[in-house]
């Protein structure tokens, strides 16, 4: 049959399935890059089959790619754990020498003259089984899942019994029991980040008020992950404040908040001295620069929060108690200020034609009676 003028080359072949779960690009150069081996004899190193391939061939046989493309795609494959590379970047080397990630189990097969003695180094090719019920995968299978998925360890751990009962009850035979369960938990991991991302999601309606609280789901992640639940409550009203003066809030509020509360207790606790000593507060005592630091991420005024410094250390010299982080109780201390300062503003304490709240907030503007009652910043 003569060639067709609309099709006058040999067709590139390629999995739809394998396109859709790791891309069309990628899909099209591993499955050329496999075919290959039909063609040329590899070299079985560190236990996997490595073949050399001339870029100027590459280029020829995909002309609709330059060699950043075919560098970039490459790449692409690296980092999703499904090819080895050991040659320079493609558009500064002639060669790409790659291999598949997967292992062989034999040296390329013996011609049928080699004397028997010469054959008796050569293990067997496994012939495929069933997966044992036993079956747990290498250790670097895991590091390679972390390092080029992020998945965690114990993640991909966790979808072991559901694998092993899948495939028990399918009956099915295998060579590569390995990548298939490479290929389940990074399935599942993708099904995993969809799920948070869900639900995390706000409404396209949601509006932030003062009402506004994190999820139930989010306050659990957080505090699983160290962050004390006072520390959450507080930083709460400086979340609202700061979306609402943008104007318009994100649609991933809960996730928003949650990024916004590791930033800053990754801050505070880096600024908290852990003394095991509890101790005076100085004369001369200054917080670290940390403070203000965290001060600062919470929109919180750096010339506001030195005008309480004077008061603060009169009251605690005073009352002659001791403490093991006086930065703790500094940021204690200017938060509860300011938060009372954006209360009495947005619940419009003043009236019209009187004076409003002072603007730097310092309790020597109150009144006497304010501040000998008003210590529960102090707590």
């Amino acid at each position: 049959m003569s060639e067709s003028s609309l099709v006058p080359e040999r067709q590139l072949v390629f999995s739809p399935g394998l396109a859709a779960t790791i891309g069309l690009g990628e899909a099209i150069l591993l499955q050329h890059l496999q075919g290959l081996f039909d063609h040329r004899q590899p070299e079985i190193r560190d236990g996997y089959a490595w073949l050399g391939v001339e870029r100027e061939l590459l280029l020829r046989t995909l002309p609709f790619w330059n060699a950043e493309d075919l560098q970039r795609i490459s790449r692409s494959l690296v980092d999703k754990g499904v090819l080895l590379v050991s040659s320079p970047p493609l558009h500064q080397s002639p060669r790409l020498v790659f291999a598949l990630n997967e292992r062989v189990d034999t040296a390329p097969a013996p011609l049928a003259a080699t004397a028997p003695a010469a054959r008796q180094d050569i293990p067997a090719r496994r012939s495929a089984g069933t997966l044992p019920v036993h079956w747990s995968p290498s250790e670097d299978l895991l590091q390679l899942l972390g390092l080029n998925h992020t998945i965690p360890r114990q993640f991909a751990l966790d979808q072991l019994e559901d694998f092993i009962f899948y495939w028990r009850e399918r009956g099915e035979t295998s060579h590569a029991w390995e990548n298939k369960f490479r290929q389940h938990v990074i399935s599942s991991w993708r099904h995993h980040q969809q799920a948070q991302a869900e639900a995390f999601r706000a409404p396209a309606s949601t509006t932030l008020d003062n009402s506004w609280r994190p999820s139930q789901d989010a306050l659990e992640i957080m505090e699983r992950g160290g962050i004390d639940r006072e520390f959450i409550e507080e930083a709460i009203p400086e979340f609202i404040l700061y979306w609402r003066e943008r104007g318009a809030a994100p649609r991933e509020l809960n996730s928003k908040f949650i990024q916004h509360i590791r930033i800053q207790w990754a801050k505070y606790s880096s600024s908290l001295e852990h003394s095991t000593e509890p101790r005076r507060i100085a004369d001369n005592w200054q917080p670290n620069e940390d403070v203000f630091d965290i001060l600062r991420m919470s929109h919180i005024d750096t010339e506001f929060a030195r005008s309480l410094l004077a008061e603060f250390i009169v009251y605690w010299r005073d009352s002659n108690q001791t403490h093991t982080s006086w930065n703790s109780k500094f940021l204690q201390h200017v938060k509860y200020h300011w938060a009372k300062r954006h209360q009495l503003e947005q619940t419009g304490h003043h009236h019209a034609g009187q004076p409003g709240p002072n603007p730097t907030g310092r309790t020597r503007d109150r009144s006497l009676q304010d501040d000998l009652t008003d210590t529960s910043w102090a707590d």
